[in-house]
């Protein structure tokens, strides 16, 4: 795995005509600026988004960006697809393409879908650890019965990759429509839960990702996520 930080000293032979060599005497002379302090040793870790100057001059400024989207269907989770839209043709932000998406929806699924360009959060968001609760709401071709909140509440054996999913939590809304709640996402897991009873899904949506929900977003709209919002997912996965 690509780290993410480097040494002070080597980030300014990389990016400055100085050599590292050069960097004790630079932070000596309070040349060196890093996020509005004084550098303050060769050792200081710069990361993927530390602002850096150096004499006055801008070395790095690369912003952290954390975007929630309402994915609608149709729509791909793909940075690039030559047959369909994708989630980056939604965004009108100016910095888009330095995104990645942190959890894929399948082509029809609508609903939450997360990006950022900070690789070390979307792991730590995405890692099974996390225990991050995903909750979908889903349409079913047959109706769907409190026989099926056990056995998802039991866990089904999936018997391709002699895996057994953990327990889930499976809210029935009306005949036709239910509630599940996840802590893991395995390959077209819901549909494959509900196959285990031969009942298809017709739609399916995710409607929240831990603390995160989509209230005020339509189809196809994206915002920036707040403050808030980070710290409360930073607790979730902290648990």
């Amino acid at each position: 795995m690509k780290s993410t930080t480097c040494r002070l000293d080597r980030f300014v032979s990389q990016n400055s005509l100085f050599k590292a060599a050069d960097a004790r005497l630079l932070i000596a002379q309070k040349r060196i600026v890093v996020d509005g302090q004084p550098a303050h040793s060769i050792q200081q870790k710069i990361t993927q988004f530390s602002h850096v100057l150096l004499d006055g001059q801008c070395l790095q400024d690369k912003q952290a960006l954390y975007l929630i989207l309402n994915k609608p269907k149709g729509v791909v989770s793909a940075t690039k697809d030559l047959q369909h839209i994708t989630v980056l043709d939604l965004l009108e932000h100016p910095q888009k393409h330095q995104l990645h998406i942190v959890g894929r929806l399948d082509l029809n699924t609508t609903g939450l879908l997360l990006l950022s360009n900070d690789g070390a959060w979307s792991r730590k968001i995405s890692l099974p650890e996390s225990k991050l609760t995903k909750t979908y709401e889903v349409r079913l071709a047959q109706p769907v019965t409190a026989e099926y909140v056990e056995v998802f509440r039991q866990g089904i054996y999936f018997a391709y990759e002699d895996i057994t999913t953990q327990p889930a939590c499976l809210e029935i809304l009306s005949t036709y429509n239910a509630r599940l709640t996840l802590t893991e996402g395995k390959y077209h897991q819901v549909k494959r839960m509900f196959g285990f009873f031969q009942n298809e899904v017709l739609a399916l949506h995710r409607a929240s990702v831990g603390p995160l929900r989509l209230e005020g977003l339509q189809l196809g709209q994206s915002r920036s996520l707040t403050e808030e919002e980070l710290t409360a997912i930073e607790s979730e996965c902290c648990r």
